[in-house]
């Protein structure tokens, strides 16, 4: 079928993807990729060159999605053959930015060969003032918490209304006036990484400026999300920027592939709801020092445990990085993992009692929908994590968060034994209150055509949008 002809058909769309350079990023637009084309629709998806053999495998309608290289152009600084966020240092970020916005002219030329009915994009402001003169709608579209969106866009707003060129992080610790949740608030030490994002060079544009101009040029904003998380902040967003906001839901699909035998016989030994899962995602690096406060926490626990850690960093493995003793003193009972694991296939497991998440997105869903019901202890490490986290402990008192030293954001290991122990002992109160909430948010996440009645909505605004439907 013809790009013209599924324009004027009115069943099918054309959408172009065009993702901030971060595979935190990548994946989500692919997933969202996959589902859509799983429906018939045609999807361009516009990436770095070298990146693409990095996310290809992901996808799964190669008929329907169609990778489109751009050309990577040279900024001074960036070391060669960089592409994503993975590729550089933390204080290189603003490089990765400077080289998506001089990709402009290659975009425009894109859209025009391609001509899209949307184009989806995060942090490349500019996208939306080169589809709207050729007919294309544009989508700010997010797999970032709601809440950390909202934070980050009215607290711009308000410190640049108020003319404060030096923003302290005594101003960004409390809530922005007309925040819809007065009770999340960053530590100290939270604000303090805030800034230092905010604090590019001269000429450069800070990711929070960048936000905020890419949800207010964007035609509409389309969330990873769902009311009964966030509804709160949508309808804040929503008010703020005045256009229509688009949900898709934000549960995974379930695991197809069986868990690993030694995971299997690993768990296979617990009775039910004894386990602690620990893992802090793909991009978290603890130091030597955090990593053994928490390896310690797990072992003063008593409890059986399987944790997924990266090798921290000033250690070369993490046979290396181990407490001395430790695996001696815990024997059989527990296992730190340094490579990739099936973490849904393990959060389902029957053994699992409890998640020792930072809060990523994909690792909050996860939990969510997990068979093992397990409680949720939050070790956020930055960015929305630790709004996923604050939503959890504060809004919905579903959660229970690790302490950390306010000054520089570290935990102890009795500040791990400590949530432990208040998630896992059936006589605590708190425990028991925090279960009995998270069990009323699973119920209506957990029923029947939950995430497809979101998706279905989702797909059928945007044809509304692009054909006039009803």
């Amino acid at each position: 079928m013809s790009m013209e002809k599924e324009k004027s058909d009115g069943s099918t769309l054309h959408i172009a993807m065009y993702p901030w350079f971060a595979f935190g990023h990548f994946i989500p637009y692919m997933d969202l990729s996959n589902k859509l084309a799983e429906k018939g629709h045609t999807i361009s998806f516009i990436i770095p060159p070298t990146t693409i053999s990095k996310v290809e495998h992901l996808n799964r309608f190669p008929k329907l999605i169609t990778f489109y290289p751009i050309t990577y152009p040279n900024v001074e600084g960036l070391p060669l053959g960089a592409e994503t966020t993975n590729d550089v240092p933390v204080s290189s970020l603003h490089l990765i930015s400077t080289a998506m916005d001089k990709t402009q002219n290659e975009i425009e030329f894109l859209l025009r060969k391609l001509k899209p009915h949307f184009i989806l994009y995060n942090f490349a402001y500019w996208v939306s003032k080169l589809a709207r003169p050729l007919g294309i709608k544009s989508m700010h579209y997010t797999n970032a918490s709601a809440a950390a969106t909202a934070y980050n866009v009215s607290s711009a707003t308000h410190h640049n209304l108020k003319g404060m060129k030096k923003i302290t992080e005594a101003e960004l610790m409390k809530p922005p006036p007309g925040y819809p949740d007065s009770s999340i608030h960053l530590h100290f030490h939270e604000a303090r990484d805030h800034l230092m994002m905010r604090n590019v060079k001269p000429g450069a544009i800070n990711m929070f400026d960048r936000l905020y101009m890419s949800l207010a040029e964007c035609d509409i904003i389309g969330i990873k999300t769902c009311r009964e998380i966030d509804g709160l902040f949508i309808d804040f967003l929503e008010k703020d920027f005045g256009k229509p906001i688009l949900l898709t839901g934000s549960l995974p699909d379930p695991p197809t592939d069986p868990l690993e035998k030694k995971w299997l016989d690993f768990l296979g030994q617990f009775k039910p709801n004894s386990v602690i899962y620990c893992c802090l995602g793909s991009e978290s690096i603890l130091t030597k020092s955090q990593f053994q406060e928490l390896a310690l926490g797990l072992e003063l626990s008593g409890f059986p445990f399987l944790a997924a850690l990266r090798t921290p960093s000033g250690a070369d493995s993490i046979e290396e990085a181990l407490p001395d003793g430790f695996q001696e003193r815990i024997g059989e009972r527990g296992v730190i993992h340094g490579g990739w694991i099936q973490q849904p296939q393990i959060l389902n497991h029957p053994s699992i009692g409890c998640f020792i998440t930072h809060c990523g997105g994909g690792s909050f869903s996860e939990a969510l929908v997990a068979k093992s019901k397990c409680v949720l202890v939050l070790l956020p490490n930055r960015g929305d994590q630790i709004f996923y986290a604050r939503i959890l402990e504060k809004t919905f008192k579903a959660g229970i968060e690790v302490e950390k030293s306010e000054e520089e954001g570290l935990f102890t290991i009795e500040g791990v034994f400590k949530a432990i122990k208040t998630a896992m002992e059936d006589d605590n109160e708190v425990g028991k209150e925090v279960r009995a909430n998270l069990a009323k948010l699973r119920q209506p996440i957990l029923s029947d055509n939950f995430q497809s009645s979101y998706f279905d909505d989702f797909v059928n605004k945007l044809k509304a949008l692009a054909f006039g439907m009803k």
